[in-house]
């Protein structure tokens, strides 16, 4: 592990609070920008006749999104510094809600997903860098802040599922439009505490030496390969798991129960792994991780019964989240705190390019087959081969 940045060695006050505000921002862009798709999916569907290649593209194009703003995301906080690009790509995130309320014009609501996707990369790079940052300062409860952090995307699906699934029953065919609008005031009123807060720490911000920082690739093949199929994995299960719980019948309170208990189970994570993700020097972590997020896609696999779908979802959860917390430790430790916005935002455009192919794949797929169960095998043999590409990663030792 490198020696301690002295930036970043300045005690935080407040280092939990602080966690915890940033959280709003995968809260609003993951959690609610980008998977409470899945919740308006089927009726979105149903009332524009899209095919499940048009559903599955749409997310696509929040992936291509999500790569382009982590392509740019270096050069974003340089400009702005990392808190200032959290929160204003936080907004931008919100704007696109905005977007999917108005039209369900496919061009139109691309562009939404597209923005989306753009905005939540930026913030997810950023917020994760100050994250980092922070943990480095609170050695003890490093691996404690940074999964508090990423536990901020259940929050948005527990927000999303409790919301969207009740409001399509009582609005009726047709009503998707009226659910994006509730949830864009909903992530208004969430992003009020991000925006009016100050970020205590160090006046230096390292993301400004960030344009000398050094990150190989050729060290972290096996760890980027990896989280290239767990992208491509976890999205399929994300994208077509509400639409698989209705077509076996679940209601509106069965797609909440469902979405809900996913995002509940991301706030085990940071207690149930800490102790694996504190251990993340190498790919071994990410590659167990990888391997229980397959198990629960495996789950729904065999059959539809409430209680696999339930314990699909929970193991799931659990797991999935803390996947991302786990790449993030991986930069901590084997980079110096200067290199990891770069090395975070080299990680996430490869996660992102996973994205980008998963849905759309999966989505034609299920066309030819006219089964979402395709779909998900297709994401468990994703998810088993990242998980083992993951495991011959080893710590960098200076090669990076």
């Amino acid at each position: 592990m490198p020696p301690p940045d002295p930036a970043a060695a300045t005690p935080y006050a407040h280092p939990i609070r602080t966690i915890l505000i940033l959280a709003l921002a995968p809260a609003i862009g993951v959690g609610i920008g980008r998977f409470a798709y899945s919740l308006v999916l089927p009726d979105m569907r149903d009332s524009l006749g899209w095919s499940y290649s048009t559903a599955g593209f749409m997310n696509t194009i929040n992936a291509a999104g999500y790569m382009i703003g982590a392509l740019g995301a270096a050069a974003v906080v340089r400009r702005t510094g990392l808190f200032r690009a959290t929160w204003l790509s936080t907004l931008a995130c919100i704007i696109s809600l905005v977007i999917c309320a108005l039209s369900g014009h496919v061009v139109v609501f691309s562009l939404g997903r597209l923005l989306s996707g753009i905005g939540a990369a930026v913030a997810f790079v950023g917020g994760g860098a100050l994250a980092a940052t922070i943990a480095q300062a609170h050695p003890a409860r490093a691996a404690l802040l940074l999964g508090l952090f990423y536990t901020g995307a259940g929050t948005g699906l527990i927000a999303s599922g409790l919301a969207a699934p009740f409001l399509l029953q009582y609005f009726g065919p047709g009503s998707w439009w009226i659910v994006w609008a509730v949830l864009t005031a909903l992530c208004a009123l969430m992003a009020i505490p991000l925006v009016l807060h100050r970020m205590p720490g160090p006046a230096h911000d390292a993301t400004q030496d960030a344009a000398t920082a050094t990150v190989m690739l050729r060290p972290v093949l096996p760890f980027l390969a990896g989280y290239f199929l767990f992208g491509a994995g976890y999205i399929a299960y994300m994208t077509f798991m509400i639409a698989y719980v209705r077509d076996a019948g679940g209601g509106a309170a069965a797609q909440s129960a469902f979405w809900c208990l996913i995002g509940l189970s991301a706030y085990t994570s940071p207690w149930v792994w800490r102790s694996l993700i504190a251990r993340g020097q190498s790919g071994l972590s990410c590659a167990i991780l990888i391997g229980v997020t397959m198990l629960g896609t495996g789950l729904a696999l065999l059959g539809t019964a409430p209680w696999l779908l339930a314990a699909s979802a929970f193991v799931f959860g659990s797991a999935f989240f803390a996947v991302v917390t786990a790449t993030t430790a991986f930069a901590r430790f084997n980079y110096p705190p200067v290199a990891w916005p770069k090395a975070i935002g080299i990680m996430t455009i490869t996660f992102s390019l996973g994205q980008t192919l998963g849905p759309f794949v999966t989505g034609a797929i299920t066309d030819i087959t006219g089964s979402l169960a395709s779909a998900l095998n297709v994401s468990t043999a994703a998810l088993a081969l990242g998980a083992l590409l993951c495991a011959f990663q080893r710590p960098l030792r200076g090669e990076a």
